[in-house]
């Protein structure tokens, strides 16, 4: 796997890579490719590469941040321990919202300890808190295209959020039609991500191009009369 071109930003510090969809990040408890097995691309001279300051579900694709030292590494998971890092992410839905904004509010539980990291609406599970507004939608409401921002860091956290609102993102395999055969792949994409690592200066940014499973659907939602990139 070639991630010298998926580079989106390098310092001393950090990284940021455009993630390909149906990779793994790391490796899990069967084994597998991942991610993390090309990681050694990315050490620009430093004795050992870099790694994950977060993580990204196997079909999310865009931007993900890796330290490329440990004390680069204790920085970023207190920023996005504490939520200061900016995360927005593009996705179509099956469905549309009556409105055109607004906010999720819903804390989230886990589902069964058996499935894993599934998750479910819990009044009594964790915060979580997501705002989202609709960029575009199909001739024939059937989907619509909408900017998600979380504002926690929960497990499948805007995933759950779009069920709960009664529209699914497009292909999901969990919480969504994606389980059935022969549907379309998840259409949830990490747009942009601001870090703001160093106190006084800007944030570091970066935006990650939409991957090319999602065009299409993006297109039908007025995207093309949108500014690309």
């Amino acid at each position: 796997m070639d991630l010298l071109s998926r580079l989106l930003h390098r310092d001393g510090l950090m990284l940021v890579i455009d993630k390909p969809a149906g990779v793994a990040v790391h490796r899990g408890p069967k084994g597998g490719a991942s991610l993390e097995d090309a990681f050694d691309q990315l050490r620009f001279g430093l004795p050992r590469p870099p790694a994950l300051a977060h993580r990204l579900d196997k079909d999310t694709s865009g931007c993900l941040v890796l330290g490329r030292h440990r004390k680069a590494l204790e920085r970023l998971g207190r920023l996005f321990k504490s939520g200061r890092v900016g995360k927005t992410y593009w996705a179509v839905v099956e469905g549309a919202p009556s409105e055109d904004e607004g906010e999720i509010d819903v804390p989230l539980g886990r589902l069964d300890p058996a499935r894993g990291w599934w998750m479910r609406p819990d009044p009594l599970g964790l915060p979580a808190r997501t705002s989202w507004r609709v960029l575009g939608r199909s001739g024939d409401a059937a989907r619509a295209f909408i900017e998600f921002t979380p504002h926690t860091g929960r497990t499948h956290q805007i995933r759950v959020h779009a069920q709960t609102m009664g529209w699914p993102i497009l292909g999901d395999p969990i919480y969504g039609s994606g389980r059935r055969a022969g549907s379309a792949p998840l259409h949830l994409h990490a747009r942009a991500i601001s870090v703001p690592l160093q106190d006084g200066k800007p944030p570091v940014e970066a935006v990650a191009a939409p991957p090319a499973h999602m065009l299409e659907a993006l297109a039908a939602c007025n995207w093309s009369a949108q500014a690309r990139g």
